[in-house]
């Protein structure tokens, strides 16, 4: 006769510690990388006052790899001197993850 293994204090134990481990806060990689792309940002914003003597102004426009934007990219989009379309921003995001994807299964 076999020994019920989902009832045995070993089965229980090592459920326990996985439940203790899935507590932790899920993605602290990205909570870091974040954190260095945010002081990165900053420093060139600080480069480039002192080297052209210009007050600098950072417009967020965040365009996924799969070509997905938020709902306020229009109004960001806008602030940017130029005419820029939300259709090729995503168009050329999506380019490129197809470009970086080509470069690496080749």
């Amino acid at each position: 006769m076999k020994p019920e293994r989902w009832g045995s204090p070993l089965f229980q134990e090592k459920y326990q510690e996985k439940k203790a481990c899935d507590k932790r806060h899920p993605y602290p990689i990205i909570i870091i990388i974040i954190i260095i792309i945010i002081i990165i940002i900053i420093i060139i914003i600080i480069e480039i006052q002192r080297m052209w003597n210009v007050k600098t102004k950072v417009i967020p426009v965040i365009i996924e790899a799969t070509g997905t934007i938020s709902k306020s990219i229009r109004k960001y989009v806008s602030n940017i001197p130029g005419k820029h379309e939300v259709k090729e921003l995503q168009k050329t995001a999506i380019l490129g993850t197809a470009h970086i994807f080509w470069k690496v299964l080749t």
